[in-house]
């Protein structure tokens, strides 16, 4: 009997320790939706009807306080869901309510021990802003007036059985150079540039450069072609610009030439050379030297002043030379009684 009675002490005094814990999982009950729902089912599955006997009540504990009074219960034949701390009471000698017990304190102790992990925190990501630019933009720049292109090189048509080549193209002042000034009697606007095929004193064919009106370029062109279909000889063929605009230096070296803003090497009042005009050409000086007053142009062509014997790039009467610009309306200055053999003109003159 003091054995039972110490048991039963024992008993109780467990008991009040379960209630302790259940004390403290009823504060998680109702702090966590899922514990509670946990107690809940626990208590439901463990749950008695209400029609069987209630076992005695224990003594009064230490928490007997905290014991909520009994409710009536006003029929028999109605099953109560009691709470959890009534299961408890009323467990104290059914192993599967204790077990319904061990569950809720287990749940309890993880809701106490386990911390709860904090969210994670929320990563937004970097914006990245779109760059401002800091470099001033550039006003439009005015596009400027097209400049008038040169007039394109115009080729002389080729004859059958020829390989003369001829071309015609405008000129400037600038490329005039010292050949032309302000003042002239004719304009750049009014002179052309011929590229003209012609055989040289060597034997081979090259290719020269005169300036003429542009009135005659077809005439000038026609004459060349025929001098060099006849394989007439010149010496050289460049503008007088090469040599400065000096008609002395240009005769010297044998040069072929045509416009030339200068007067007239002659005798009476000054006036302006047909050269001035660009209706004139002067075709191997040394061959063909000016003879005036006794002097001799250019000197190096003293010794063609015998014209009884022929020699290649001479200007004869009948000959190739100045048949080719009498074809073309042109005079000779061979004629006149100051005789300049190399001296051709549109003029005659």
């Amino acid at each position: 009997m003091a054995a039972a009675s110490a048991g039963s002490a024992g008993s109780v005094a467990g008991a009040d320790d379960v209630a302790t814990e259940v004390d403290a999982v009823v504060v998680v009950v109702a702090a966590g939706a899922v514990v509670g729902d946990v107690v809940l089912a626990a208590a439901t599955v463990t749950a008695e009807p209400a029609d069987r006997e209630a076992p005695p009540s224990p003594a009064p504990g230490p928490h007997a306080t905290r014991s909520s009074p009994s409710a009536t219960v006003p029929s028999t034949d109605r099953t109560v869901t009691p709470l959890p701390w009534a299961v408890v009471a009323r467990g104290r000698s059914n192993p599967g309510r204790w077990l319904a017990v061990a569950m809720v304190l287990a749940v309890g102790a993880c809701s106490d021990r386990a911390p709860s992990k904090p969210p994670p925190p929320t990563t937004t990501a970097p914006t990245t802003a779109a760059p401002t630019s800091t470099t001033a933009v550039p006003a439009p720049t005015a596009v400027p007036a097209p400049t008038a292109a040169p007039a394109p090189a115009t080729t002389v048509a080729p004859v059958s059985g020829s390989d003369f080549t001829g071309a015609v193209v405008a000129v400037t002042a600038a490329e005039l150079g010292a050949s032309w000034r302000p003042g002239c009697p004719v304009a750049p606007d009014d002179l052309r540039l011929l590229r003209l095929s012609y055989w040289g004193f060597d034997g081979q064919p090259h290719v020269g450069s005169l300036v003429v009106a542009a009135t005659v370029t077809a005439a000038v062109t026609e004459v060349f072609r025929t001098l060099y279909d006849q394989r007439f000889p010149i010496r050289r063929m460049e503008p007088v610009d090469v040599y400065g605009g000096d008609d002395d230096a240009s005769m010297a070296v044998d040069n072929t030439s045509a416009f030339n803003c200068r007067p007239a090497v002659a005798e009476g009042a000054p006036h302006w050379s047909n050269h001035a005009y660009g209706l004139a050409v002067d075709v191997n000086p040394v061959e063909n030297p000016y003879l005036l007053g006794g002097r001799v142009l250019p000197p190096a062509g003293a010794e063609f002043v015998d014209r009884s014997v022929y020699r290649p790039g001479m200007a004869v009467a009948g000959g190739v030379l100045t048949s080719a610009f009498s074809a073309v309306g042109w005079g000779w200055g061979g004629v006149w009684d100051n005789p300049d053999y190399q001296h051709f003109s549109s003029t005659g003159g």
